[in-house]
């Protein structure tokens, strides 16, 4: 699998493809090195890395949690039915990848809302022959819409494992973002997950920082805001966990991406980032 695009045309206008505003999925395939994006996308990240250099690796580190979550969901939990909600460009180990290689008989539904997303997606994520994927063209907010369109391809009969992967900051607490993770985990059978991670900006570890309209992070988000993007709103580590009322937590619980299950590496086990993620189980 390639995630080169360059040879795209520029001229977008027939697309759908806003190209004067930065969309999130095509900043984050910049942070990781892809080249699925636009002048205007590189050039608010490498403004926001001037301001918060460690976003580079938050976006790696969160990437590296994607493939140990779903790792740990089909080859010691038993899941085979992933939806992966607000899925972003593809990269290297997309979801479908990574629970294919373990259960090739696995069934993936991508949801994402940005034409560019979704061309890429039918282009390049194609499943084995035991397995199946799909795509829907939905935002997060028309709970009832991905349901139905995920119902052509998953068995809601079945435990099915929902992935929110920094899409639940693009919610404003107005918009109760609780409330929709609750709607979609009430439409999925006992046995199902929930897989989440999003920004913060204060560490749980470090109980004397608290969060500050003045952080790195903080201004990095503000300076985001300022290019007519869908804003991104940062969350303590207590509100991420919230989103996981009802559910049990998997070991080690609500922690920073790069320490999900994470292996030590020569020089010890890799530091905290400003993300925090989690793993929940519908009983």
């Amino acid at each position: 699998m390639t995630d080169d695009f360059s040879s795209w045309p520029e001229d977008t206008a027939n697309t759908g493809i806003d190209t004067s505003v930065p969309h999130a999925a095509r900043v984050w395939n910049y942070w990781l090195g892809g080249k699925d994006n636009y002048p205007v996308d590189r050039k608010i990240g490498d403004e926001i890395l001037a301001v918060f250099p460690a976003q580079a690796e938050i976006a790696r580190q969160s990437r590296a949690f994607l493939t140990r979550a779903v790792s740990y969901l089909a080859a010691q939990a038993g899941v085979r039915q992933f939806l992966d909600i607000g899925t972003g460009l593809p990269t290297a180990n997309n979801t479908h990848q990574v629970a294919q290689q373990l259960a090739p008989e696995s069934r993936i539904v991508y949801v994402d809302n940005d034409p560019l997303v979704l061309a890429h997606a039918r282009a390049l994520l194609t499943s084995t022959p035991e397995g199946v994927c799909d795509y829907i063209d939905a935002d997060l907010h028309g709970t009832d819409e991905i349901i139905t369109a995920a119902a052509r391809t998953l068995d809601f009969t079945k435990p099915i494992a929902v992935i929110l992967l920094g899409i639940l900051g693009y919610v404003p607490d107005e918009e109760k973002p609780g409330n929709i993770v609750a709607r979609l985990m009430s439409r999925v059978p006992p046995g199902s997950y929930l897989v989440i991670n999003d920004g913060t900006n204060v560490f749980r570890d470090k109980p004397e920082d608290k969060p500050a309209e003045d952080s790195p992070r903080a201004r990095a988000v503000a300076l985001y805001a300022q290019t007519r993007a869908i804003p991104y709103h940062l969350r303590t580590p207590e509100q991420i966990e919230g989103f996981f009322a009802g559910l049990e937590l998997v070991d080690p619980g609500v922690v920073s991406v790069s320490q999900w299950r994470s292996s030590a590496g020569q020089s010890g086990p890799p530091a905290n980032v400003d993300s925090f993620c989690g793993v929940g189980r519908k009983p």
